[in-house]
């Protein structure tokens, strides 16, 4: 029972890997050919322009986008605990505290 443990054991390497063939299946293999490929472009050649780009950040906002989007949050966090507050103007229009 041991030995034919043991000669199955031998015998499943040999199903996960090729068998070697021909007189040459114990030589040496073949060297790796390795082929050069050309240095990338170089892309930035001349110096960049500061006074050609905008120094201003898309991120920052000015105060009054700043203070809308406080007033975004805070309603969206009251919304959470079931507070509405409602939108103050409706396409334009102010809606009365009623029916906020």
């Amino acid at each position: 029972m041991l030995d034919s443990i043991v000669r199955t054991l031998a015998w499943m390497p040999s199903l996960c890997t090729p068998r070697p063939r021909g007189r040459h299946r114990l030589g040496t293999l073949p060297p790796l050919r390795i082929i050069p490929t050309p240095p990338p472009p170089l892309r930035f050649t001349e110096p960049l322009d500061g006074d050609a780009s905008h120094l201003v950040r898309p991120y920052v906002l000015d105060p009054t986008e700043h203070r809308r989007q406080r007033e975004r949050h805070r309603s969206a966090h009251l919304a959470a605990f079931d507070i509405d507050r409602g939108p103050k103007h409706i396409h334009g229009v102010r809606v009365p505290a009623a029916t906020r």
